[in-house]
């Protein structure tokens, strides 16, 4: 059975949430952060060199990285679904919206936080160049959802998987107000609604409301 490594409030819950919308059997593990660092545990640093989570086991195969995983798990135990393929008129669409996440959005995110933390001025460069990155990233995101349903297009995708986490979790760690991206506030709305989305949030941190608005 396909096991899952799970770090509380961390990326892996991509994965939970895949495999609840795929009805993909599978084990949970549950890795606690350091109260003190928030970094990982021991154990996470024994499967994978980069101590990092999500990892899967799977008939011996150890991997990490949440894009990988998710192709795999789609590839190997999802018969293809939550993906669209190239005869699929929006094909490019998912492409670009699934690589989006860790490509753009969650980058960002993470500049935000470690600049944030330096106590930069408003108006240092630094500070100027990340906050004006992260204004348009979002204005972008929010634009794409007032025009269609999900980031792919009219289909829930593992394009929305690979982005909810930046715009809900990791609000956690990067404070971030919503309220000027109206169309991504209806979408939270709209991913909440989905009963394996709650499943997994519940199983992998059932401490945390989901932050969806």
């Amino acid at each position: 059975m396909l096991t899952i490594h799970h770090l509380g409030h961390s990326q892996s819950e991509r994965i939970l949430w895949l495999c609840e919308e795929l009805d993909v059997p599978y084990e949970l593990k549950r890795h606690e952060r350091d109260p003190i660092t928030l970094l990982s545990p021991p154990a996470l640093k024994a499967l994978h060199p980069l101590g990092a989570a999500p990892v899967i086991e799977d008939d011996g195969l150890i991997l990490a990285e949440s894009a990988a995983i998710i192709a795999y798990i789609i590839a190997k135990h999802g018969r293809g679904r939550l993906q669209l393929g190239a005869t699929h008129q929006d094909f490019a669409s998912y492409l670009y919206w699934f690589h989006f996440a860790n490509g753009n959005l969650q980058p960002v995110m993470g500049r935000s936080m470690i600049v944030g933390r330096l106590g930069l001025a408003p108006d240092h460069p630094m500070q100027r160049t990340v906050q004006g990155r992260l204004d348009r990233v979002m204005a972008l995101l929010d634009a794409r959802l007032g025009e269609a349903d999900y980031l792919a297009g009219s289909v829930f995708t593992a394009a929305d998987i690979m982005s909810v986490f930046s715009l809900t979790t990791m609000r956690l760690f990067q404070p971030l107000d919503l309220q000027p991206y109206p169309h991504i506030l209806t979408y939270l709305q709209r991913i909440g609604a989905r009963p394996a989305y709650r499943r997994a949030m519940a199983k992998g941190d059932p401490g945390l409301t989901p932050m969806l608005t």
